[in-house]
């Protein structure tokens, strides 16, 4: 087999492969004899039609499937042979002339680029650092304490206030006419949790049982609700009863109520404190790794593979037609999804997988074993039974190579760390934990 390989713009080249056609037609001819033994045709027993009249009906099909087996083998063999790393699926034609007793193909392909990768020591990279507070604890706690409050009815003298769980009947209507969820009876929430819009919320606070009350009310632009945001309302709402919350007392039977071994206050504390410090880290993790990224793709050149960039779109558009047909889209799959509207982030995705791989590559940064078993048990820790999470990590290659991603990321994101120009930043928690 003979093969020139032609540069045609920078990374896409072009391979001139030949096969010679006996040996194409040797396979086609086997094929077709081991067809015979076992295709079933009316008038014939099986293992009994003539190899003419097989060669009649499937020829055209096996020929087919040899030209695409035979050239996909030259192919790789090829680009193996010239050590080519193809990047995507090459495109391959047949030429019209070929020299006599064989047949000749193009095929268009890109190659994966050299990446360079400039000095890391001149990276500068702002790392974040955050402590869990006591102040912190504290709020967990009260949103514990939340999640098991109790409620009684307050005295029908008593006023809706901040905290309290009330029961409505409402009715909202725009030019006259009620709207679409705009009304119901029976409803419940608790006043200053924010399910509510504020305008509502204020009208009710302050209101006692039996009490009604009409008021305006403004739907904001980027309201949900796409038929009222925007619109201007007028509601009406009946208080039918009003209750107040009872927490529960932070004690040892708190403590127990919510697993703790010693069920004590000081224990329930300290398990607090270290699955706080755990989502901390992983929230840290997760903003110096963009941090280091970014400053990685700062220092390197190369060409972007377009096969591989409409790989990733093609991959992002599915998943996008994905969530429309989760959320109820009618016919998701036909929906014009544009390619440009996902093309930097496809692009950035590439490219920053491209230079990652090279650094791991170049410098060992593969992850061990024992490192994606640490992180796992790290994942594990925070769930009743760890040992059954671990197990379930490990019982699928595909969550395993999630896992190992991960990791790999990780050890980039620290190898750079060590050479570059380091600038920690203090934030505080509750920043920290307000970016999702």
């Amino acid at each position: 087999m003979a093969v020139t390989v032609e540069t045609l713009e920078k990374l896409e080249r072009k391979m001139t492969l030949t096969l010679p056609v006996n040996v194409i037609q040797s396979e086609v001819d086997s094929r077709l004899k081991r067809l015979a033994r076992t295709v079933k045709m009316d008038g014939f027993r099986p293992g009994k039609v003539p190899m003419n009249v097989v060669a009649q009906r499937y020829g055209y099909s096996v020929h087919y499937e040899v030209m695409n087996d035979k050239v996909g083998e030259a192919f790789a063999t090829a680009a193996n042979e010239a050590k080519l790393r193809v990047a995507g699926q090459p495109r391959i034609t047949e030429k019209e002339t070929a020299p006599e007793g064989e047949m000749a193909f193009d095929a268009v392909f890109e190659v994966y680029p050299e990446v360079t990768i400039g000095d890391l020591a001149t990276a500068e990279v702002s790392r974040q650092k955050a402590e869990v507070t006591e102040s912190a604890i504290d709020r967990t706690i009260d949103v514990l304490r939340k999640q098991r409050r109790t409620f009684a009815q307050r005295p029908a003298e008593a006023a809706a206030q901040d905290g309290d769980r009330v029961t409505v009947d409402f009715e909202g209507k725009i030019d006259g006419e009620t709207f679409s969820g705009g009304k119901a009876d029976d409803f419940q929430f608790i006043v200053g949790d924010g399910q509510m819009l504020k305008e509502f919320e204020d009208a009710v606070r302050g209101m006692k049982s039996g009490e009604s009350k009409t008021f305006p009310l403004a739907f904001p632009a980027d309201y949900h609700g796409k038929d009222v945001a925007g619109k201007s309302a007028d509601f009406m709402v009946t208080v039918k009863k009003i209750e107040a919350a009872n927490l529960p007392e932070v004690d040892e039977a708190f403590a127990k109520s919510l697993g703790i071994p010693d069920a004590s206050v000081e224990a329930l504390r300290g398990d607090i404190k270290k699955n706080l410090e755990r989502e901390v880290k992983f929230r840290l993790q997760a903003r110096n790794k963009q941090a280091v990224m970014d400053a990685l793709m700062s220092k390197a050149e190369l060409d972007l593979p377009n096969a591989i960039v409409q790989s990733e779109l093609n991959r992002m558009v599915e998943a996008a037609r994905a969530d429309l047909k989760q959320r109820g889209i009618k016919d998701a799959d036909k929906v014009p999804v544009p390619d440009d509207m996902f093309r930097p982030q496809a692009e950035r995705r590439v490219r920053l997988g491209l230079v990652a791989a090279e650094l791991v590559r170049t410098q060992n940064l593969q992850a061990k074993p024992e490192q994606i078993k640490a992180h796992i048990e790290e994942l594990a820790a925070s769930y009743e039974k760890p040992a059954e999470v671990t197990r379930w990590y490990y019982s699928d290659n595909q969550r395993l190579a999630e896992v190992e991603a991960i990791v790999i990321e990780n050890n980039v994101t620290d190898y750079v760390l060590g050479l570059a120009k380091v600038v920690d930043k203090d934030v505080s928690f509750d920043e920290l934990m307000g970016q999702q």
